[in-house]
């Protein structure tokens, strides 16, 4: 058990000393990067489970331990802390074993901004400085059609000046073609009051949030009261707004004959996807619906889908109801609750109906979530079934049984066989994935040996699939001749992967554009103009270009550090640390005596002072 595991002392001392207070855990690999991030109401108990229990675990989380290297915990003063700070950092990090949901920024929003005198428009970027944001929306047409009623109904500037009371009175903005068409009461040069304008954009929230039937019941008080005390135009202006709002009242489709607040959710599952939607219902009214599409959820109930939906949807979701709908338990209800309670600063009640209206809301929203759900899918298999033209014609071009979807191309570079390096590139589809390049400095090859480079690079790349049982290539692509593809195929051979996956390997060679196949001593003539061979160049030179980058970089780290390490009484450390705090041997001649003696002392500083610009001393 890897809890009892005292190989990596850091993470052994870690696991052994978790609190048993509630906070939230993060696993990482030897790499640094997040695995996974959960909360937990006991930390210690949480974490045990997955090192003490490993024969309970799925078999991916019992992959993803596998991998922890490093924890990270963050202890919070409560269970709702916890939970906001895990949604929080799931959103943020997107670890490769949570459940991966759509990112909520790429639906716009509608924003009221903060300012004296408010302005309205769409935004895909979320800034809290105390403006109210309303979304997202994935239907964007109907929140263009939802602005642009509000617009025809309420008089709210368009235009993106800052205006107060100062920038007012000094009369620093002029009239625009707004206010002489009656889309605009002028504020920016005070023909509206600014209290009178924020009463408008207060109708305007209540619109967006849906309490369409409240503000008509509030503005015929209001033309009312303006009808008694003489003030007939504000009157008539209101009583227009109100025809105004019927209309658009009553196009609205009535899903509950209760008056109430409600969001109804559920989840539709299809293997590896999961579609989770919510109908928004307002004083009875179906107002809107969201989605989030989500994926990595193999080894997960749905129950733990819909309580993650949950928590990211109301994470930057301000506008919260009085009733929230959902079709089964959840594990953490109580706490969210709590959570939702103490954000709304009003007791939120969470039912999950069986029968009756409610349960019949909840099926209509779950047969729109799995609709939905089935259009991503049948959009994937589209462009999972539209191979590249290239990729068709180099299968012809090579004669290769299988399309090559997904090819990988290696490459060698060195300077008389100095820093040895090697990068792998992976086309999927004729399309670049960069993601999945890989960068190799050559270990076990001294000197200019690109065919024995060109073995152990690929010999690490291959055996480190059949250990984590990744997936393999339609085609490798060496840089290089008969010597390269020589020794990709032996390779290949020792490994068990000629015989097994039966992986076609062939080689380029930059002279002439020869293509060198195994079992053939000649190269293979493709001709110029085919798609296939312009394939095969674009992935050889993007092997090159990213090899040569990395020898580069490579080369120019190791020259920096041997210059520094050149000067007498100046070692590897003291070179080491000048370069992390400088950057370079141009900056560490560029900085002052003084600040060198700081790092490294008087005398070294001295000495790299003579070295550089001799006896006359620090440029």
């Amino acid at each position: 058990m890897l809890f009892n595991n005292k190989n990596n002392p850091i993470l052994y001392s870690k696991l052994s000393n978790i609190p048993h207070n509630p906070g939230v855990y993060q696993f990482l690999n030897s790499d640094g990067e997040v695995l996974y991030v959960g909360k937990a109401i006991n930390l210690k108990n949480r974490v045990a489970q997955y090192f003490s229990s490993p024969d309970r675990l799925s078999p991916r989380i019992a992959k993803m331990i596998s991998k922890v290297a490093d924890l990270e915990i963050t202890v919070t003063d409560t269970e709702v802390e916890a939970l906001i700070l895990e949604a929080t950092l799931i959103k943020k990090l997107r670890p490769r074993y949570n459940i991966d949901l759509k990112d909520d920024k790429s639906y716009p929003y509608i924003v009221i901004t903060n300012e004296p005198l408010p302005r309205l428009f769409v935004t895909r970027r979320l800034v809290r400085d105390g403006s109210k944001y309303f979304g997202p929306y994935t239907d964007v047409k109907s929140m263009r059609a939802s602005l642009k009623m509000i617009r025809e109904i309420f008089k709210v500037r368009s235009c993106n000046y800052l205006i107060d009371e100062e920038t007012i009175q000094k009369r620093k903005i002029k009239l625009c073609l707004d206010y002489h068409i009656k889309k605009c009461d002028g504020p920016c040069e005070g023909l509206i009051s600014i209290d009178r304008y924020n009463s408008m954009i207060n109708d305007v929230a209540q619109v967006l949030k849906g309490k369409t039937s409240s503000l008509i019941s509030d503005l015929k008080e209001k033309m009312h009261r303006a009808s008694e005390e003489f003030r007939f135009e504000e009157a008539a202006e209101i009583r227009d707004r109100l025809n105004q709002l019927s209309v658009y009242n009553e196009r609205q489709k009535v899903v509950d004959t209760e008056l109430i607040d409600r969001d109804i959710f559920a989840i539709a599952i299809d293997g590896n996807d999961a579609c989770g939607m919510v109908f928004i219902v307002r004083e009875g009214k179906l107002i809107g619906r969201r989605h989030v599409i989500m994926t990595a959820i193999e080894d997960k109930t749905e129950q733990e889908i819909l309580e993650q939906f949950i928590e990211r949807y109301y994470l930057d979701n301000d506008d919260l109801p009085g009733e929230i709908v959902l079709p089964c338990e959840i594990e953490n209800i109580s706490l969210i609750r709590n959570w939702l309670k103490k954000k709304r600063d009003k007791s939120i009640e969470i039912i999950i109906p069986q029968i009756g209206e409610k349960a019949k809301l909840i099926r209509l929203c779950k047969a729109n979530a799995q609709l939905l759900l089935d259009e991503i899918k049948i959009q994937k298999e589209k462009r999972k079934d539209h191979i590249a033209h290239s990729v068709t014609a180099l299968q012809r071009d090579l004669r290769l049984a299988k399309q090559p979807l997904r090819i990988e191309c290696f490459d060698v570079s060195n300077i008389q066989g100095v820093d040895n390096v090697a990068s792998l590139v992976v086309f999927v589809n004729g399309k670049p994935r960069k993601s999945e390049y890989r960068k190799y400095k050559i270990q076990t090859v001294q000197g200019a040996n690109d065919f024995a480079s060109m073995r152990e690079v690929i010999q690490r790349r291959y055996q480190r699939l059949i250990e984590e049982k990744g997936e393999f290539p339609d085609l490798i692509v060496v840089d290089g001749g008969k010597g390269q593809l020589s020794s990709g195929i032996t390779v290949l051979t020792e490994l068990g992967l000629k015989k097994n996956h039966q992986l076609p390997i062939i080689a380029i060679a930059k002279r002439l554009e020869e293509v060198f196949i195994a079992g053939s001593s000649e190269p293979q003539t493709i001709p110029k103009t085919s798609s296939g061979l312009k394939l095969l160049q674009q992935i050889r030179n993007e092997a090159h270009r990213f090899a040569v980058t990395y020898h580069r970089t490579f080369r120019k780290k190791r020259t920096l550090q041997t210059e520094l390490e050149l000067i007498e009484g100046i070692g590897k450390k003291r070179a080491k640390r000048l370069l992390e705090i400088f950057g370079s041997v141009q900056d560490v001649k560029s900085a002052k005596f003084e600040h060198i003696a700081e790092i490294i002392g008087k005398e070294s500083a001295g000495k790299i002072q003579a070295y550089f610009f001799g006896k006359n001393g620090w440029l």
